[in-house]
């Protein structure tokens, strides 16, 4: 079976949702929980280029993204918001041999096998 990460929020229901698909396909998973325990610089932006840009991984429910002119700013400053306060992060990320997706819908996360 493939290895795969998941940046993993155990508050919020989706990401519970996409680990447990994952756990269920019996795949090895590496599970990040990235509140705690945040990406460095450039593997935030790294996974930010693989998912669309740092825009498609902003999270803005439930933040205060909107507030500080996240979703109009560049993604240098968007990158430097995430990596100083993370819950701007939007999850799941699941990372596999088959790419990087932001797991919303879940199912996605079976796109990174």
């Amino acid at each position: 079976m493939a290895s795969i990460t998941i940046w993993h929020n155990p508050k919020c229901g989706t990401s519970r949702n996409a680990l447990a698909l994952l756990q269920h396909a019996g795949h090895d998973l590496t599970v990040i929980e990235y509140l705690k325990t945040p990406p460095d610089a450039a593997t935030l932006a790294r996974v930010a280029a693989a998912v669309g840009g740092a825009k498609a991984l902003l999270r803005t429910r439930g933040t205060d993204a909107e507030a500080r002119g996240l979703p109009d700013a560049d993604d240098a400053a968007i990158l430097a918001a995430m990596a100083s306060d993370p819950v701007l992060i939007n999850r799941p990320v699941v990372i596999g041999p088959g790419g990087t997706v932001l797991a919303r819908p879940v199912e996605r996360a079976l796109e990174t096998i």
